[in-house]
């Protein structure tokens, strides 16, 4: 039977909590609805400016008061920009939750955002993105979301150099207030807790907090193809991305599969093709991600210049090769993508903090939280004729790559 409980908060949030039994710690996702995809056009970075400067004070505590008081608790903390979201985290033990809660609340509610704390969290985030120069791979990922997405959702959560140069201190203010809404918001907690007494704390401290936040909508992504930066260096790399099921799709689990057999370490098909039988690359590997209303499948290659074309062909051919019927997936492809699904679900579900930012992100994604169980059984329930089903009937539609390196790469067809 699952152990996870719904509220709705008077304010308007929804509140999930788990009981896990035989821990004694506790895990804390409040998802506020502050990403970057809601940042102002002309301030992007926004969001990257709140998560340094929530971790700088609220209420009547001030930095050193606001990190001091965590410490003691022995709570830690963290503050982190997603598409939709800037998700504030916890660990704690779950005695200690009482104390804890009104700590994070004034976070999100009482944020001190002084304006002698703008400077230096303005230059963390510009920092963070100058770093990109010595991270080609992660760059060339801002580079393909850039060009795949729609907009506002294609967005850096890093933000952008003149977005985050532009923001004022009063609009961290005004801009956080206007978006930190009860209606919008989601908060998940997971381990020792009495979900009863949680609520009741809860709609204490938030007393008088009202509102709804403001709708992210995107129309269609207009920049797809290929795209090459250029850069002098002895190694290229690319990344692919097509289309894939939403969260809520019935081909959700079967993609999710599909690409575990296409990546699955050692064993998988592309380090088996693209880098053990050819020789082509030092790494390779894909990724399934899926939101609300979109979904989509990522693929990376680091390999060098001579050798760049023939890993980007190889690449292409076998993402598309295992929707064919020569190429469906085998009984044992299928077997160790199942286990190694469910492993890594076993193992997910052992951390407070896994799960209560799992319980979150389905309620944004499917409206509800969905247990340990029920996801073990959505992996017991594909079959390899379910998923070479689903393979046979997708369409990969547009491809979007890019590629980084001393010179550009001609796209195959496929």
């Amino acid at each position: 039977m699952s152990r996870i409980r719904t509220f709705t908060l008077e304010c308007g949030m929804p509140l999930l909590v788990e009981s896990m039994p035989g821990v004694r710690s506790l895990g804390l996702t409040w998802l506020v609805p502050a990403g970057s995809a809601r940042d102002p056009e002309a301030r992007q970075g926004a969001s990257a400016i709140w998560a340094e400067m929530l971790m700088r004070g609220a209420g009547e505590l001030d930095s050193r008061a606001q990190a001091d008081m965590f410490d003691r608790l022995g709570a830690a903390r963290g503050a982190g920009v997603e598409t939709f979201y800037l998700g504030l985290s916890g660990t704690l033990l779950g005695a200690r939750l009482g104390e804890v809660l009104p700590l994070v609340a004034d976070m999100v509610r009482r944020p001190r955002f002084d304006e002698s704390a703008l400077g230096p969290a303005r230059d963390l985030c510009l920092q963070a993105i100058d770093a990109q120069k010595d991270d080609p791979q992660e760059r060339l990922m801002v580079l393909l979301r850039a060009r795949h997405a729609p907009p506002p959702i294609n967005r850096s959560p890093l933000g952008t150099r003149e977005g985050i140069e532009r923001v004022t201190a009063s609009e961290v203010k005004s801009l956080w207030h206007e978006r930190a809404r009860p209606v919008g918001s989601i908060l998940a907690l997971a381990g020792e807790v009495n979900a009863d007494d949680a609520a009741r704390r809860l709609d204490g401290l938030l007393r008088g907090w009202s509102g709804v936040a403001p709708a992210v909508s995107w129309g269609r992504p207009t920049t797809r193809g290929y795209h090459h930066e250029r850069e002098d260096a002895n190694q290229t790399h690319i990344a692919v991305a097509y289309d894939a099921p939403p969260e809520p799709d019935a081909g959700a689990w079967p993609e999710r599969l599909a690409v575990a057999a296409l990546s699955d370490g050692m064993s998988g098909r592309l380090f088996s093709e693209v880098r053990e039988k050819r020789g082509l690359c030092y790494s390779v590997h894909a990724s399934y991600a899926a939101d609300a209303k979109y979904g989509r499948v990522v693929a990376y290659s680091g390999t060098t210049p001579p050798r760049a074309q023939e890993t980007l062909d190889v690449l292409l051919s076998e993402l598309k090769r295992i929707t064919t019927a020569a190429g469906r997936m085998t009984e044992d492809e299928f077997r160790r993508a199942a286990i190694g699904l469910k492993s890594r679900l076993v193992m997910s579900g052992e951390s407070t903090s896994g799960r209560a930012a799992a319980l979150a992100r389905d309620w944004h994604k499917l409206g509800r939280a969905r247990s340990l169980e029920e996801l073990a059984g959505e992996i017991d329930a594909l079959t390899l004729p379910r998923i070479n089903e689903h393979l046979e009937r997708r369409s990969l539609g547009e491809f979007t790559v890019a590629t980084l390196g001393p010179e550009a790469l001609t796209l195959p067809v496929v």
